[in-house]
């Protein structure tokens, strides 16, 4: 019968509820006069009906007014109780003046009786109506617990009610005064007693709903979270309401920053503003992980015009947009310029910051995978030495002020073609900076980025929602992680503070082991880890082995002597540097090796520059080992394989 009425046109169902109105108003006013006068078969006079009569008109005729009849009942809210209320009110003041103004006999009670009885039924009516109509539907929602019982959580656990997916049954809060209270119809427990309570309520999904403001430690949190396997999603930040760039019920994977573990590291805006505001800023390889995020973050800082610089049409033409509609949006008033070039192109490098007049430019492009740029040597240092080479040259010759790098912890005592090749183009930076003064060149490394093209984070979110195995490649390898928006702060902060050669490394803090790392998102996301030990979980750790050129432990620093700087976690590594005539020649020597494919005769020039490249495998190169039977240990000294020149 429910679901017959829920099916009927509009206009009939506003038939049905003012007929059911007037019914339930005329039962409600006999009801206070049968009370009153204790007459359980109480019969009304001719007056007495026609004021009720009159008096449950005028009540329709207000609730009509008031807009009661346009409250969908299933999402009856506290401003359709107010209504009724107000309703209630005049109808009963109706009642007394009708009776006043017609002398009919009604008794000083019988008012505020009906009153409380009518409201008791109109209110009564549609809440019923609502709960039957609701209840189906509220079983088959998942059902969440919502940790945080502040301005957050209340906000989510209403919105939640609202929606088709899940169905808020619990609220963790993190003050013990405020166990086993209860808060908006949910009980409310202390996060010391979660694993009871949600094993109580059945929770199928935990809902991180903490207050900006909330100082609660995040990484403890979540390590107490881990052995219940529930899932564990966050909503948005509050900066992100009310930018309207998300809605509090949009639920999401846990942020990266979470799993990092630790504070984010925060720039000095002051000085960073200083150095961006009004200036003509260019970013190469802007359309990757890092050079977007650098364009993200100097677009804020509203410099006179920033200038995109990318290789790649489509990365390019989607942060161009993406920084369009900020630069609309937030009202910024910032020139861009979207250009497709190679770094590795001088002229057209030179050309571009002369056109648009460059003050800073910060290079991002590189190739930064390990395992891609050992099976291609020739391009990678193409890229990484000759690209940040000629970048360089071209920004001394175009009068720009500023030069910074984006390098890497693994150009530290590097093992791999694209650590050595970073080491380098740092040196190549290091030799211009004593060559010439005009231009500061200026390097910041850094480690792992959780979230960029080449992060083991999203690899692993989707391993494990494919159902695993989730692949490490070692046990005990370990690495230092920061997030995309850290790491450009840093580089931004470090081209503000550079004079001149300066390489910086930032306080990372502890390592993370990969392993750990897996075996956490694996629980965050609700699953348990298969082992021998327990042959039944869900998702398998698989270890693969070590990549060509991988390390088990990577450094941020060579030498054990940073020297401190204005920024409490960035520091400023004290490393050997070469004069620029060894500059010119190791380049001279690359040059010639690379333009005669000789992958042999490169890792050898890497090897022989101060470096400290020391390779843990054979060159395995794809084109340098093709036709080869024993690939890639044929690339050895008097059997080098070349290609044709």
């Amino acid at each position: 019968m429910i679901k017959t009425f829920l099916n009927l046109p509009r206009y009939q169902k506003r038939i049905i509820s003012v007929a059911s109105d007037m019914i339930v108003l005329f039962f409600a006013i006999w009801a206070a006069f049968a009370l009153r006068l204790e007459q359980h078969l109480w019969v009304p006079s001719w007056d007495q009906t026609i004021v009720a009569a009159i008096t449950v008109v005028f009540t329709i005729g207000v609730f009509i007014r008031l807009g009661l009849y346009r409250a969908v009942i299933r999402y009856l809210g506290d401003k359709a109780f107010l209504t009724i209320i107000y309703g209630v009110a005049l109808s009963s003041l109706s009642l007394i003046i009708l009776g006043y103004l017609l002398q009919v006999f009604v008794p000083r009670s019988v008012p505020i009786i009906y009153g409380a009885l009518a409201f008791l039924f109109v209110s009564g009516t549609r809440l019923g109506v609502r709960m039957i109509v609701n209840h189906p539907r509220q079983r088959r929602k998942e059902a969440v617990a919502i940790i945080g019982a502040g301005q957050t959580g209340m906000q989510l656990a209403s919105a939640l009610e609202q929606g088709t997916e899940y169905r808020p049954v619990l609220f963790i809060t993190f003050e013990r005064a405020n166990h086993k209270a209860m808060i908006n119809g949910l009980p409310v427990a202390s996060i010391g007693h979660i694993a009871k309570h949600a094993a109580k309520h059945r929770v199928q999904r935990l809902l991180l709903a903490l207050d900006a403001d909330s100082q609660v430690d995040r990484k403890a949190l979540l390590k107490q979270l881990e052995p219940l396997s529930i899932p564990v999603q966050t909503v948005p930040s509050m900066s992100e309401l009310v930018a309207g760039q998300a809605r509090i019920n949009d639920i999401r994977d846990l942020e990266i920053e979470d799993l990092l573990g630790r504070d984010p590291v925060r720039p000095d805006t002051a000085i960073v503003a200083e150095s961006l505001y009004q200036k003509a800023v260019m970013v190469t390889g802007a359309g990757g992980s890092i050079g977007s995020e650098l364009c993200r973050q100097i677009i804020r800082h509203k410099p006179r015009m920033l200038v995109l610089f990318e290789q790649s049409e489509f990365s390019l033409y989607a942060i161009e947009r993406e920084l369009h509609s900020i630069n609309q949006v937030e009202g910024l008033d910032v020139e861009l310029h979207p250009l497709l070039g190679n770094v590795a192109h001088r002229r057209r490098c030179e050309t571009v910051m002369k056109a648009f007049g460059v003050q800073t430019v910060y290079h991002a492009a590189a190739y930064k995978h390990v395992p891609l740029v050992e099976h291609n040597v020739i391009e990678g240092v193409q890229n990484n030495v000759f690209g940040t080479w000629h970048a360089a040259e071209a920004a001394v010759a175009a009068g720009v002020e500023r030069f910074v790098l984006i390098s890497t912890d693994k150009a530290v005592r590097p093992t791999n073609v694209m650590g050595a090749s970073k080491r380098l183009a740092e040196l190549v930076l290091q030799g211009l900076a004593q060559r010439q003064s005009d231009t500061v060149f200026s390097m910041v490394r850094f480690g792992n980025v959780l979230g960029s093209s080449g992060s083991v984070v999203p690899l692993f979110r989707d391993q494990i929602r494919d159902g695993g195995p989730v692949t490490v490649t070692h046990p005990d390898i370990i690495r230092y992680f920061m997030t995309i928006p850290e790491a450009s702060q840093l580089v931004l902060q470090a081209g503000s503070m550079g004079k001149g050669g300066e390489v910086f490394v930032l306080n990372m803090g502890e390592p993370v082991k990969i392993a750990d790392l897996a075996r956490k998102m694996i629980h965050l996301m609700g699953l348990n880890e298969k082992t021998e030990d327990h042959p039944d979980g869900d998702i398998e750790v698989v270890f693969t082995g070590l990549r060509p050129g991988e390390k088990l432990f990577e450094e941020l620093l060579i030498g054990d002597d940073p020297q401190g700087t204005a920024h409490p976690r960035i520091m400023m590594a004290r490393e050997a540097s070469m004069l620029w005539a060894e500059v010119d020649a190791t380049l001279d020597k690359l040059m010639r090796a690379s333009q005669s494919f000789d992958c042999r005769a490169v890792v050898d020039v890497l090897r022989t520059a101060p470096t400290g490249y020391a390779p843990n495998s054979e060159v395995v190169d794809l084109v340098w080992c093709v036709g080869s039977e024993e690939a890639p240990s044929v690339a050895t000294e008097g059997n080098v394989r070349r290609l044709p020149v």
